[in-house]
């Protein structure tokens, strides 16, 4: 949940109202061409590429760090891409050096056990779950305490080579609060998260995160974006449908029995014979095309 205790030279964690956003790179400025960047953010941009919403989290000086406003920006740009119809897919990604060092110590430091349940602090952050349409996290840099659980958050994780992941809460003397005792558990198993949790210094590089299946790609720095742009409009061009039905049934199986999953999958799957898109898909096998869904 909270971002690492690097070194303090390097990390200098600001609070939410003195940051302004700026492109982490040349590149990304001038992409900014064929954004839809809302002016109303401060801490995250936005960008359109093809059938793919990315969100780029924006607070530098902070590696990233996720204060509240950040996070309800999050919020209210995946509501946006989640009902816009030309979006089939979102990337949320940080800068080559940190998609995300934590959550903002700075901003809780100070609070009190009422404080934080009257006010159901971290609640906002489980919206990111109701989004419909498939989240991909593409992963540079630190991924620590809340930036770990943002990228669990998501559907799919391609990390940059040098990526590093982990959950140091327990060096401030608190544990994960979003996720880290739960997620990270079904995605290393059991021996694994204990020693990152537990510790807080037991972090997995790029390569150990790819072969304990937390993510399912490493790629190039450089190329992570690209890359898990490229695989959202993959997801984009299939039947969208059977897409948002395909993701609440796999996010489904980490929270029922078997026997309840398979009915469900059952009766989904029969749901789709419903669709035009199905015959549209089944026509195209049949006639050895390319199937062009409608969505319906």
């Amino acid at each position: 949940m909270l971002r690492n205790l690097v070194s303090p030279a390097i990390v200098r964690p600001l609070t939410c109202s003195k940051l302004t956003a700026r492109a982490f790179s040349t590149s990304f400025v001038q992409r900014q061409a064929t954004s839809t960047n809302d002016s109303g953010y401060t801490h995250i941009l936005t960008e359109t590429r093809d059938k793919v919403g990315l969100i780029t989290l924006n607070r530098p000086k902070a590696l990233n760090a996720l204060c509240s406003d950040l996070f309800h920006e999050v919020n209210d740009a995946l509501d946006k891409y989640d009902a816009d119809d030309n979006i089939g897919a979102i990337v949320i990604t940080g800068s080559q050096k940190a998609f995300a060092a934590g959550a903002d110590i700075k901003e809780m430091k100070d609070f009190k056990y009422v404080d934080t349940y009257k006010k159901n602090f971290l609640g906002h952050w489980a919206h990111m779950v109701d989004i419909s349409k498939p989240i991909i996290a593409a992963v540079n840099g630190y991924a620590l305490g809340g930036g770990c659980e943002l990228a669990m958050m998501c559907d799919i994780i391609y990390a940059g080579e040098k990526a590093v992941f982990g959950q140091p809460e327990i060096k401030l003397g608190i544990i994960p609060g979003a996720g880290g005792t739960q997620r990270l558990v079904k995605a290393v198993g059991k021996s694994k998260a204990m020693e990152m949790v537990l510790t807080g210094s037991f972090n997995l590089n790029a390569q150990e995160a790819l072969q304990s299946g937390l993510v399912s790609k490493v790629l190039p720095a450089e190329n992570l974006v690209d890359e898990a742009v490229k695989t959202g409009n993959v997801i984009a061009s299939m039947s969208q449908p059977s897409v948002r039905m395909a993701k609440e049934l796999i996010n489904k199986s980490f929270e029922v029995s078997l026997s309840s999953g398979l009915r469900w999958e059952r009766i989904l799957f029969q749901s789709l014979f419903g669709t035009a898109d199905q015959i549209e898909g089944m026509g195209a096998f049949a006639e050895k095309r390319a199937a062009k869904f409608t969505h319906k």
